[in-house]
C-alpha cells in the first residue's frame, strides 16, 4: 500500500471484532456508505451496533472530496465512529463497473489524508439495494428520498456480524461451561 493511504482496509468480520475489543466506554459505532453516481447515502449504527439508521445524503462531486472527508471527520467525532462499511455491488464475486466507482471513491478519500486510522471494509450490497429498489420503484419519490429509503433497508452487514457474534458467544460459553 502506498504511503498516502491513511485509511486501513480490513475484512468485514475483522472490523466488527476490532469494535468489540475496544473498551466499553469507547465502544464505537459504524458509518455505512452507499456510494452512487451523484450521492453518497450515510447510515449510522446505534451505540450497540445492532441496527442502522439513515443519517444524511451527501452530494458526490469529484471536486468536493476534501469537503466530504472533512464531513466524515466531524461525524467520527460526533458519533464516536470506529469504522466505515462501504456498500459495494459485486456480481458473483467479481467487481461490477459500479463497484469500480465505489473503490475509486474510497481511494480518493484515502488520498485526502484526513481520515488517518479509520478502518473500513466493503460489504456486498448487490442484492439488498436491488431488492429494495424494486419494492420502492412504484412510489414516486425524489431521488434523495429514494436513496435515504435504500440506506434504511441496506443494513445487511450489521445483521450478519451480529448473527456471527451471537454464534461465537454461544460457542464460547458452551466451551467454558
Amino acid at each position: 500500500m502506498d504511503g498516502w493511504m491513511k485509511m486501513r482496509y480490513v475484512k468485514p468480520l475483522t472490523l466488527f471484532q476490532d469494535l468489540l475489543k475496544t473498551n466499553a466506554a469507547k465502544h464505537g459505532r459504524i458509518l455505512g456508505l452507499d456510494v452512487g453516481d451523484k450521492y453518497v447515502g450515510l447510515a449510522v449504527s446505534d451505540p450497540e451496533n445492532k441496527i442502522a439508521m439513515p443519517l444524511s445524503v451527501l452530494l458526490r462531486k469529484k471536486f468536493n472530496i476534501d469537503m466530504m472527508a472533512a464531513d466524515f471527520t466531524s461525524l467520527i467525532s460526533e458519533f464516536s465512529l470506529s469504522g466505515f462499511v462501504v456498500g459495494c455491488p459485486f456480481d458473483r464475486q467479481r467487481p461490477s463497473p459500479d463497484a469500480v466507482q465505489v473503490k475509486v471513491f474510497v481511494d480518493d478519500l484515502c488520498k485526502t489524508k484526513k481520515l488517518e486510522g479509520v478502518s473500513y471494509t466493503y460489504w456486498n450490497e448487490c442484492f439488498t439495494s436491488k431488492n429494495v429498489d424494486l419494492l420502492l420503484k412504484p412510489l414516486t419519490l425524489h431521488p434523495v428520498e429514494l436513496k435515504t429509503m435504500l440506506d434504511k433497508f441496506a443494513a445487511g452487514y450489521l445483521d450478519y456480524v451480529n448473527r456471527i457474534g451471537l454464534n461465537l458467544k454461544i460457542e464460547d460459553e458452551a466451551a467454558n461451561s
